[in-house]
């Protein structure tokens, strides 16, 4: 599983040109699921993504996380963090999730982070497989990219 963090003053995600999901102070998330993601993993990245401490103290060091500023969550799916361009010039998306189970860990993914979010922060989200259009305003900028092979 691969998250792509960037601390936001603001970001949405229009789908058919409609506002699905909007954010003010907080992390804009973008989600790859691979095939061989369980619950278990997802767990520990979103453990981890509501600890990340990227947000500035009073004396300006990154020492705050999501519940200490009252941040929110912007959080959309993205096969394409799968792809493999080893190869030629046209990605492979073999590692990616199948529709169906990374639906259902985006969704889950989703619910856990509701429930984990505390400090009057909002969890937002996209559509899982939508076109959707997405604007950031990017803090500082900060983009941390959390992949879940590197928490085993």
């Amino acid at each position: 599983m691969r998250f792509v963090i960037q601390r936001v003053t603001e970001a949405s995600v229009t789908i058919d040109g409609e506002v699905s999901g909007a954010i003010e102070k907080g992390f804009l998330v973008l989600i790859g699921v691979c095939r061989d993601d369980t619950r278990a993993v997802a767990d520990k990245m979103i453990k981890k993504l509501l600890g990340m401490r990227i947000f500035a103290d009073s004396e300006g060091k990154t020492n705050l996380n999501l519940e200490s500023v009252g941040g929110s969550l912007l959080l959309i799916s993205q096969f394409t963090l799968y792809a493999d361009c080893r190869h030629g010039n046209r990605p492979g998306f073999t590692d990616a999730g199948a529709p169906d189970m990374a639906s259902g860990l985006y969704e889950y993914i989703i619910e856990q982070c509701r429930e984990g979010l505390k400090g009057g922060g909002r969890v937002e989200r996209g559509v899982f497989g939508a076109d959707m259009k997405v604007r950031l305003l990017n803090d500082g900028p900060f983009t941390v990219i959390l992949d879940s092979e590197d928490l085993k």
